[in-house]
């Protein structure tokens, strides 16, 4: 009796113990909403994913390594929560990690440095009707990148984290092209830099992706600069982003507020997308919203925005419902949701 009890009770330690050193967060965001978005030549109602925040699930974990070295993982999935899609897979972030007061090493699918700031500084992120559509300015599918001419996230990358400096963050990330043949081709890499303390935020970002072929590769270059600051009454931001490359130039200038108002927070911005290269291809879109916070963790919003192409533009608006226009046609569109994270 007296070994079974020791046993019990050793077992309850070592099981206490392992508790202390380590642990798991299942979490995640539901987010749909009713949207209306209408062209000069099409329109089209329905339910959109992620107007607020874009619905995912995933599972996290850090353990305790001694010595002040920790080791953690990340696992996040898109959803869609309008009709469950398709299937799932680890799309939004895949990684593995190693962190100290060294900072953190990060291997493994996660989004680029230059993608932060486009969602750091703008009023939307890159969610909904308002959201800054920042990335892949020149090409969603250049031909030999992986993802786009400026992606939102890059597989196969080696990431380094700063630590702690004061106010000072920052992130390398490279990403393997993993072509046979060739050493570079659908290559990424990335540089952030920023600083934020008390209600001041800024950040510099710079990234270069190898397009093209293994015979004749392309960079294309983006670089991008975001500040923001709280008075408390209202939080003012502004991102100036540009992307280069096959001789193509499309630069991106946003301005936006977010202030408290009642139980919630009101939500305005505007973007102008100039492409350098091509007259009449310039497009300027406006959106403004609310967010209504019913508890911590549930958002009743409400966002409404209008998009204005030149005669030679396409750009769509960022719900996930937005039909791409004819050429030189522009689209108003607004949608209710509701946001849940857990």
């Amino acid at each position: 009796m007296k070994r079974t009890l020791l046993a019990l009770a050793a077992l309850a330690t070592a099981a206490g113990a392992s508790a202390q050193s380590s642990n798991v967060t299942l979490f995640g965001v539901a987010d749909v909403s009713v949207a209306h978005i209408s062209t000069t030549d099409k329109s089209v109602s329905g339910l959109a994913n992620g107007g607020n925040s874009s619905s995912r699930l995933g599972f996290r974990g850090v353990e305790d390594l001694g010595n002040g070295l920790k080791a953690g993982f990340w696992l996040e999935g898109g959803l869609n929560v309008d009709d469950g899609g398709s299937g799932f897979k680890f799309d939004r972030r895949s990684t593995v990690s190693v962190m100290g007061n060294f900072g953190e090493v990060r291997l493994g699918r996660d989004k680029t440095p230059s993608y932060q700031n486009l969602e750091t500084f703008h009023a939307f992120g890159d969610t909904g009707m308002g959201a800054v559509n920042g990335h892949n300015l020149i090409s969603g599918s250049a031909t030999g990148t992986p993802e786009g001419s400026n992606p939102k996230r890059v597989s196969n990358g080696v990431s380094y984290l700063l630590p702690k400096l004061g106010g000072v963050y920052g992130q390398v990330t490279y990403g393997f092209g993993e072509q046979a043949g060739s050493t570079s081709l659908s290559s990424t890499i990335g540089l952030r830099v920023g600083y934020a303390n008390g209600p001041l935020n800024v950040a510099a970002a710079y990234g270069v992706v190898k397009g093209g072929t293994a015979a004749s590769t392309v960079d294309y270059k983006n670089f991008n600069l975001g500040a923001s600051y709280d008075f408390g009454v209202v939080t003012p931001m502004v991102l100036i982003a540009s992307e280069r490359g096959n001789d193509k130039r499309v630069d991106l200038y946003s301005f936006g507020v977010k202030a408290p108002v009642g139980p919630g927070e009101l939500r305005a911005a505007f973007s102008l997308y100039k492409d350098k290269k091509m007259d009449n291809n310039d497009s300027k879109r406006f959106a403004i919203g609310y967010g209504y916070q019913l508890s911590k963790r549930t958002e009743l919003y409400a966002a409404v925005a209008r998009l204005s192409n030149d005669d030679k533009a396409a750009r769509k608006l960022g719900s996930s419902l937005s039909p791409t226009p004819g050429v030189g046609n522009s689209l108003t569109g607004y949608e209710i949701g509701l946001r849940h994270n857990f």
